[in-house]
Parts: structure tokens; C-alpha cells; sequence
């Protein structure tokens, strides 16, 4: 069953919840997936065979959730990460263990800054933190940057999911949540699954922000033959066991 989070805007976010003992694991996806990935199944399966309290959810104009595409911005996705985790925690001081894939790992840290006390620890896949700046624009070359620039937006080609648009209003807001230099003041544990044959956020992308985390505890895993989707059954057995470590922390 699908649940609503409705947004003072009035858009929805939707939401599916198993209900469980403990942290609560929320599923936090990447840039244009949705909350039916393998990944987030995965996750589900086991945390109905183990008794987990577990969340799955689709970003603003991602999936099953509502709003307009060319309205999406990464200070969006974050904003309603908090109120998700405000709705789910309440006042009864549960908190949550955030897995975040992809442009879903910048927004648990930045979820994670904003409700320390919220989160127990982080399980990050592949992380793409400040993606938009450091990996995204650079990778466009000059004619869609100008494009961008002097337009506001241009069309992506992508056989599998389509084509989509990119704003120069994302970009710009995107700046904003952008992680700090210097010390980052994520103190929870964080344990970190890359592919090193990861060609969309690569491997060394996650040295600068070990660097920074202020945590006791940082743990990186770097997968061998690991790709971008860390989807295979190893992968998926080697999540959820750091998912299972993390509750336990």
C-alpha cells in the first residue's frame, strides 16, 4: 500500500512503510529513480524477513510522488527528506538509518546535518555529493553548458529511462547544498559501498569526504568489480548487511 506525505505546497510525497522494531531504515534514491529499484526492494524483502522498521520513498517529481520536473532542485529533495524524518521520528525519539544511492547519499548527509539527533547512522551506495557542481556540469562540455546558461535548460538524452530536461535552476540551487570545506560535523557512524568501476561517480570521489566526516567511525568498501547500480546478489547481500550492522551500532 502506497502512503502520502503532504507538503505544505500541497504536493505528495509517496511512501511505502513496513513496520518494524528500531531505527527506522528510510531508502533515500538516486536522480531519476524511484522507490521500485532493486535495490529498495531488496532492502524491503529483508526488512519484513527481519522485523525491521524500513521506508521507501520517491523524491518530488520522481516516481509516484507528484510536482513538476523543471521545478526539481536538490535543496528540494533535501527539504522534504527532513520533513519525512520529522514526520517519521516524532517526538518519541526514534531515530533513523538512512541508505542513500547515488544523489541519495548527498541528500542523507545533508539530511544528516540538518537532524543529527535523527539519525543513527549513515549506509551510503556510491555516493554523488555536490554531483550537480563537481561531476554533472563538468561532464556537459561547453555547448550545453552555454546552452544552459543562455536558455535555462537543455534536453538529455537517456535510451532507458528517456530523455529529461536539466534547469540552470537546479544548478544554481544546487550550490547551495553543496557540503561545506573543512571539518563536516556528520558524528554518527558512516559506512560508505563503492564500485571502483563506478564510471558515474568515481571511486575518488569519496576520498575528500572521509577526510572531512567528523565521525569515530567511517568505514569505505571499495568493490572490486562494483559498477554504479551495486545490484547484483553480492551486492545486494553485502547492503544489507551493512544496513543490519548499522541498526546495531
Amino acid at each position: 500500500m502506497t502512503d502520502h506525505l503532504t507538503r505544505p505546497d500541497g504536493e505528495h510525497l509517496a511512501l511505502k512503510q513496513v513496520e518494524g522494531e528500531g531505527p527506522v531504515v528510510l531508502w533515500v534514491g538516486g536522480f531519476r529513480s524511484d522507490m521500485e529499484g532493486t535495490k529498495a526492494l531488496a532492502l524491503e524483502a529483508a526488512a519484513r524477513e527481519r522485523g525491521w522498521a524500513f521506508v521507501r520513498y520517491d523524491h518530488f517529481a520522481h516516481g509516484q510522488s507528484t510536482g513538476e520536473w523543471r521545478k526539481a532542485t536538490v535543496g528540494r529533495w533535501c527539504e522534504d527528506a527532513c520533513a519525512l524524518v520529522d514526520h517519521l521520528v516524532g517526538t518519541g525519539g526514534r531515530q533513523v538509518v538512512p541508505v542513500g544511492s547515488s544523489m541519495g547519499g548527498w541528500v542523507a548527509l545533508n539530511l544528516t546535518l540538518a537532524r543529527p539527533q535523527a539519525v543513527k547512522g549513515l549506509v551510503l551506495i556510491n555516493p554523488a555529493q555536490d554531483f550537480t557542481e563537481r561531476l554533472m556540469w563538468p561532464d556537459l562540455g561547453p555547448d550545453r553548458q552555454a546552452e544552459i546558461l543562455e536558455t535555462g535548460e537543455t534536453l538529455m538524452p537517456d535510451e532507458g529511462l528517456g530523455p529529461y530536461v536539466l534547469t540552470r535552476t537546479m544548478f544554481e540551487e544546487a550550490r547551495t547544498r553543496v557540503l561545506p570545506e573543512g571539518p563536516l560535523p556528520v558524528r554518527c557512524p558512516v559506512h560508505i559501498l563503492q564500485g571502483r568501476k563506478d564510471t558515474s561517480v568515481p571511486w575518488r570521489h569519496q576520498l575528500a569526504l572521509i577526510a572531512q566526516l567528523e565521525s569515530a567511525e567511517v568505514r569505505l568498501d571499495l568493490i572490486a568489480d562494483g559498477d554504479h547500480r551495486l545490484s547484483g546478489p553480492g551486492d545486494l547481500a553485502r547492503m544489507i548487511a551493512a544496513v543490519e550492522a548499522m541498526r546495531s551500532v
